[in-house]
């Protein structure tokens, strides 16, 4: 993937985002608002240009099949992937399933996680039967790769580890991870969620074999995800679902697959979504996946600077954070201060995150956290800390 050169200048995109008007938005990494070019988009293919595809012979079909593999190879262009190794699913929850279902195991039972993961990657290893072994993390709250590198061993079908963490923003040297994978013959997959939307990705680079994100996380619709495999091991997998679509030839008596990408696309797939993941990713790609980066790092950066100066407020993860900030209020319980924040026209995230693991590491039952995207500016932080003024006063 092509990167684009960092730019200091702030980023002025708010007036784009129309459902913000008037309220301080802290909740990216749960979902991202949708700038008007998605929405637009997603209009305009339910509208006027709606209709199946890959099966339709008439020209509205044709050409909606033309926009949904566009789709696709800008999906996968977006990390660093061809189209063929590029597959739709419902979100990177169902990637992750798909992966642990459907991977061959080569006589592997294990799957190296970390402390951090989402539930999204540690349920579906437990479902498809997997035994788990847990990396710690680093006192900042990074993956401690030096750990992981001790505990890899020919037992671990799979290193699965996020490259972002949504609790933390703590980012993963995703390329070591991949190095320490491969040096036992494992495979690694990174969850992508929170990395996709905010920084550059290369999965030839990494060397990862499996890379999962959302669409929604990245400004693009819910119900649309993708899920990018190296392409000799997707040929090796057997199907995830089974219908319309995927197929080559059914009889009674069995039935053959098509090949990789639409083996793994059983149904009606979510042209739309499809269509509106599109809009969004070229929304991105125009601003700069670095640009964006920066500019909610800087935010970061600040946010945590003007928590510090709260009386009994608690900040977890690393300095560096990518555009996340979790922390915890003396004596306050997390849904409480979210419940005041949105009095103020402030929306946070309260809660375990779906990371419950980590809440028990961390010593704490939740947390808040605030998070950053294109349309965040100063004005969010300044709500967010006089917000928190008010909670203080409540609970004295």
């Amino acid at each position: 993937m092509t990167a684009h050169a960092p730019i200091a200048a702030p980023l002025a995109v708010r007036d784009q985002f129309p459902a913000i008007a008037g309220w301080h938005y802290l909740d990216s990494a749960a979902t991202a608002q949708k700038p008007r070019a998605v929405i637009d988009a997603i209009a305009k293919a339910y509208g006027r240009d709606y209709a199946t595809v890959h099966r339709g012979v008439y020209e509205r079909s044709a050409t909606m099949t033309r926009s949904f593999e566009a789709a696709r190879a800008a999906a996968g262009a977006l990390i660093g992937g061809k189209p063929d190794e590029t597959i739709f699913t419902r979100g990177a929850t169902e990637a992750i399933n798909l992966v642990a279902r459907c991977a061959p195991r080569e006589g592997r039972n294990r799957v190296l996680l970390s402390q951090l993961e989402h539930h999204s990657n540690i349920v579906p290893w437990q479902l498809a039967g997997y035994a788990i072994d847990v990396v710690p993390l680093t006192t900042d709250g990074e993956i401690d790769l030096d750990a992981a590198e001790r505990m890899a061993n020919a037992n671990h079908a799979f290193l699965a580890f996020a490259h972002v963490s949504n609790v933390l923003g703590s980012v993963l040297d995703a390329r070591r991870a991949a190095k320490i994978a491969h040096s036992v013959g494992a495979r690694l997959l990174l969850d992508g969620c929170q990395a996709a939307p905010r920084l550059p990705v290369d999965v030839a680079e990494i060397g990862c074999d499996f890379y999962a994100y959302s669409g929604h996380k990245l400004y693009g619709p819910t119900g649309i995800g993708v899920l990018w495999g190296r392409a000799e091991l997707l040929a090796g997998m057997a199907p995830w679902q089974g219908g319309g679509a995927m197929i080559d030839r059914v009889t009674f008596d069995g039935s053959t697959w098509l090949d990789p990408p639409a083996r793994f696309e059983a149904g009606t797939p979510h042209i739309v979504g499809a269509i509106g993941l599109h809009a969004a990713i070229d929304w991105v790609r125009e601003i700069g996946v670095e640009r964006l980066h920066a500019h909610e790092a800087r935010l970061a950066r600040r946010c945590r600077e003007a928590l510090r100066e709260v009386d009994g407020l608690t900040l977890f993860g690393p300095e560096d954070s990518a555009g996340i900030v979790s922390f915890a209020l003396d004596g306050v319980h997390p849904h409480d201060i979210g419940t005041i924040l949105d009095d103020e026209k402030v929306a946070i995230r309260a809660g375990h995150h779906c990371a419950q693991p980590l809440m028990d590491h961390l010593g704490v039952p939740a947390t808040a956290r605030a998070s950053f995207a294109a349309h965040s500016d100063d004005s969010d932080i300044d709500a967010l800390v006089r917000g928190l003024g008010k909670v203080k006063r409540i609970f004295g």
